[in-house]
């Protein structure tokens, strides 16, 4: 439930926190029992606990078309990610992968630890793919198609310009956004939305992961996976891989602002997406993930531990998106707040830094002209208020409590 210092200085964190828990056990008992259902929903736990929560929106049937595309796409993501694996076999299984998931037999050996089970256990993948709608099965099998042969365009092709890199994101993460408004078309319940505005929600999420992935992507073994374009890096440094050195700090952090300000060309497109929609759970399905990443942009703006490891934001401020996200007001709200954190880093001196808040200024005047900012309560600045120390004493009473009971003389 996050730590004992970070609720200290935010105990405004632990209700959020405490609900998070408990939903997230709630999810964990709602394992379907047929075996195939089963090891999917326990893979899609294993896989991303945070997706495996926020699919529990959803009605059953969509919940399960879902939960199939995800592991199909993340099935795929593994055989493109295992760089162990020779490029004249993980070409073929890239652009036939559409093929398998229609096999009940088909598994191939790649992968580490829950990914490598999933690889080799595909079979009950296949076999819940089966049971779904035809409309849900053509949807997975197109983008898993589409996906499959831009992951092995990519396997043999650098990505050197940043329309190279808007098509890669296109292939891995767009394609995922335009795969979801199939099924949610299909599911009954929303008009099938732009492929444009689909791709972006894609695109800027996507994006969000590579930049907070650089540090774990270059160390990758036995290859560095490099998705940063060169047209851009290649303004700082000779080589990728220079950045995470500390000499070069500066031109690293200039590099890192360059491509959050590339990724906040999205956001608009986002906010359109999610403003049509009718369905309060795919809205929630869609919305926290979207907020989570303006979040994470806003903390790995100018920062340079980027480059020492993975920044991410505290579980308890994710407890909190997840908990307040329920609404357009929200988001607009969310997204106006965590653009007025990053807006407060820009450095004029930095090379981007009149691009950067041009962006910006167009994000917060979009989130202004919605006209609900003062329909929510703001999680993301902190109000200093009077009773915030109240808290941190209920808090420690509250810890001390449960400390005793798991005391040698507390119940067993």
């Amino acid at each position: 439930m996050g730590s004992l210092g970070a609720l200290v200085k935010h105990p405004d964190d632990f209700y959020p926190l405490l609900k998070l828990k408990m939903a997230s056990r709630h999810a964990e008992r709602q394992i379907p029992s047929e075996p195939h259902w089963a090891f999917c929903f326990s893979m899609l736990h294993k896989v991303s606990r945070s997706f495996a929560l926020v699919i529990q929106q959803l009605d059953t049937e969509l919940k399960n078309a879902v939960c199939i595309f995800y592991l199909v796409l993340r099935a795929l993501d593994t055989v493109e990610d295992d760089t162990s694996v020779a490029t004249d076999i993980k070409v073929p299984i890239l652009q036939e992968f559409y093929r398998h998931i229609y096999d009940r037999d088909w598994h191939f050996s790649c992968g580490t630890k829950n990914y490598k089970v999933l690889m080799d256990e595909f079979h009950h993948v296949s076999t819940a793919f089966l049971e779904l709608e035809k409309g849900y099965q053509e949807a997975i099998e197109d983008i898993t198609k589409r996906m499959g042969a831009g992951m092995a365009k990519f396997i043999c092709k650098e990505v050197e310009t940043v329309d190279d890199y808007d098509e890669y994101c296109h292939y891995v993460a767009g394609l995922v956004g335009l795969g979801l408004s199939k099924l949610f078309h299909a599911y009954g319940t929303e008009d099938l939305a732009p492929d444009t505005l689909s791709n972006s929600m894609g695109l800027f999420l996507q994006k969000t992961n590579i930049i907070r992935d650089y540090l774990e992507d270059i160390n990758e073994i036995p290859k560095s996976r490099m998705f940063w374009p060169r047209q851009i890096w290649g303004k700082y440094v000779n080589k990728l891989e220079d950045l995470k050195y500390e000499e070069n700090s500066v031109k690293a952090v200039q590099c890192l602002n360059d491509m959050v300000t590339n990724a906040l060309i999205h956001v608009d497109d986002c906010l359109k997406y999610m403003s049509a929609l009718r369905d309060p759970a795919i809205f929630r399905f869609c919305a926290i993930p979207q907020v989570m990443a303006i979040g994470t942009l806003a903390l790995c703006y100018n920062n340079i531990e980027v480059f020492k490891g993975v920044v991410k934001m505290r579980r308890g401020l994710t407890a909190k998106v997840i908990d307040r996200t329920n609404t357009m007001a929200d988001v607009y709200g969310a997204f106006y707040d965590f653009s007025c954190m990053l807006k407060a880093k820009v450095d004029k001196n930095d090379p981007s830094a009149q691009k950067t808040s041009s962006r910006l200024d167009s994000i917060l005047k979009t989130c202004r002209d919605s006209g609900v900012l003062n329909e929510r309560k703001s999680y993301i600045i902190p109000n200093q208020t009077n009773y915030t120390p109240l808290l941190a004493v209920l808090l420690f009473i509250l810890l001390a409590i449960i400390s005793a009971n798991r005391g040698p003389n507390g119940p067993n």
